[in-house]
């Protein structure tokens, strides 16, 4: 994902001319004021403001990002280059995104009072495991604790699913509702949110290539706490919606049976709202069009292939993902969060070259 706008080449380049001193905070200043105030980080802890703050307002709060970016950037970047494999590092989305949402992230813990659970929703390929990785990082050089959770790493175990598989076939990959232990991640939850530093707790983790790619549950991992907890994951926060849209609904839940199955996990979704209820806040990445996610699924198998290692065929990757978008329609469960203020804090838009499109919060 990369900010991009009509001058976002040359913005990236104005943050490394400032970073390598050969320009002034002075010559700079300006143009982060202007930035700043077309960007939803306009407040420090609130939605978008009606009004923008006082610029003597907004140059302080510049000049407290300019300090976190230098001493930052380096790091950071050693890190996308190192656990992450890239090769270039934008440090336009290091300003637009990553340190304001960093920064948010911290506001919001100290006003709920106690461990942030910070979910975050995006589709398959929209980047938010990485974001999560690149935020966790942030924040850590901060001196926060952060615990990185995922939905898959609440899977049941294989044996578990094989079981569901028999009874439903129609449950034949994990991922759909009812393919997670519920009853886990709420307590797993509830023990991150209460914060005892002195009892360790225990944090599912799954790993996906055993039982050739079925996967199972390994060894958790001990932590004792953390101040902020980001809880990722494809349907992560969403609800089950009136069973009457499926008589209508978009291509590929074009049969009876597709809408059978659609109803079906729409009513497993439900055991899924006690867990929703344990997050305080709410992020989507959103990609303007649910396709891309085919898209990047495919370019995401090509570069596997490429560099030696099995992958699936492009029909295989168009009956996989069609799969989980005849369970939870992207249209009919993601669409709507975009416009409600009561499910989701924020929304992050992004096109089919994984270019940040815009940010902003959902209306009240």
């Amino acid at each position: 994902m990369t900010a991009t706008d009509p001058s976002q080449f040359s913005f990236n380049n104005l943050l490394a001319d400032w970073l390598a001193d050969r320009m002034t905070t002075p010559q700079i200043q300006p143009i982060l004021e202007q930035r700043w105030l077309s960007y939803p980080w306009r407040t420090d802890a609130q939605p978008i403001a009606n009004s923008p703050k006082p610029i003597g307002a907004v140059a302080q709060t510049i000049q407290a990002q300019l300090d976190q970016f230098r001493s930052l950037a380096p790091k950071l970047h050693s890190f996308c280059q190192d656990s992450l494999g890239w090769q270039t590092f934008p440090l336009d989305l290091m300003w637009d995104l990553w340190l304001p949402l960093a920064n948010r992230l911290v506001s919001w813990q100290r006003a709920v009072g106690h461990p942030l659970i910070q979910g975050l929703i995006g589709g398959q390929g929209t980047g938010k495991t990485t974001l999560a990785q690149i935020l966790s990082y942030i924040l850590e050089q901060q001196g926060l604790q952060v615990c990185r959770l995922s939905i898959d790493d609440l899977y049941k175990t294989y044996a578990d699913r094989q079981q569901l598989q028999q009874t439903d076939p129609r449950f034949r990959w994990r991922g759909p509702p009812g393919t997670h232990d519920v009853s886990l991640g709420l307590t797993v939850l509830e023990q991150l949110r209460q914060g005892n530093a002195s009892v360790p707790i225990a944090i599912p983790r799954f790993d996906k290539s055993l039982h050739h790619g079925a996967g199972d549950r390994i060894d958790p991992e001990w932590i004792t706490g953390a101040d902020i907890v980001l809880f990722e994951g494809w349907f992560v926060g969403v609800r089950p919606i009136d069973p009457i849209a499926f008589e209508t609904a978009p291509p590929p839940i074009c049969s009876e049976a597709d809408r059978a199955f659609a109803r079906e996990v729409n009513t497993r979704l439900q055991a899924y709202l006690p867990l929703w209820e344990k997050l305080d806040r709410l992020i989507l990445l959103y990609p303007v069009d649910y396709r891309f996610s085919q898209q990047w699924r495919q370019q995401a198998e090509q570069n596997m292939i490429a560099s030696g290692k099995s992958g699936m065929s492009d029909a295989e990757i168009r009956e996989f993902v069609e799969y989980f978008w005849k369970s939870l329609h992207p249209e009919l469960f993601i669409a709507p969060m975009r416009h409600q203020s009561n499910q989701v804090d924020l929304v992050i838009e992004i096109n089919a070259d994984h270019d940040l499109d815009r940010i902003y919060c959902p209306a009240a």
